[in-house]
């Protein structure tokens, strides 16, 4: 089981990522076959279903919304931990309020990811 230690690392190191727009920082935190959903994603690309797999999926994703966004930047407002799962709760584009919910792999990659937005 993962721990407290773990969990803290783990979210100072995303959102640092995420603020640094570093796309393979980002993607280190993954399984290669993770699967994120998010309701931008069904935005933008309708024919996801707001559904992607794998991290050459996410790479092209996001490098698109990274390169769009320059301004983009996360702001933690809490980290919720469970049994090797987690929720950040932060602002995202645009300071909306956000929240991803994560679960991890025994090994500490994320395996599953669902982002939450206003």
């Amino acid at each position: 089981m993962l721990n407290d230690t773990f969990f803290q690392k783990f979210a100072s190191e995303w959102l640092a990522a995420w603020n640094a727009h570093d796309l393979e920082r980002i993607l280190g935190h993954y399984d290669d076959h993770f699967e994120f959903s998010s309701p931008v994603l069904a935005r933008v690309s309708p024919a996801s279903g707001g559904k992607l797999r794998g991290k050459d999926a996410a790479r092209m994703y996001w490098s698109r919304g990274l390169a769009a966004r320059p301004d983009l930047h996360f702001e933690l407002i809490a980290l919720l931990k469970g049994v090797n799962t987690a929720v950040i709760h932060y602002r995202g584009l645009d300071h909306k309020l956000c929240a991803e919910f994560f679960i991890f792999g025994a090994d500490g990659k994320i395996l599953s990811s669902h982002a939450h937005g206003e």
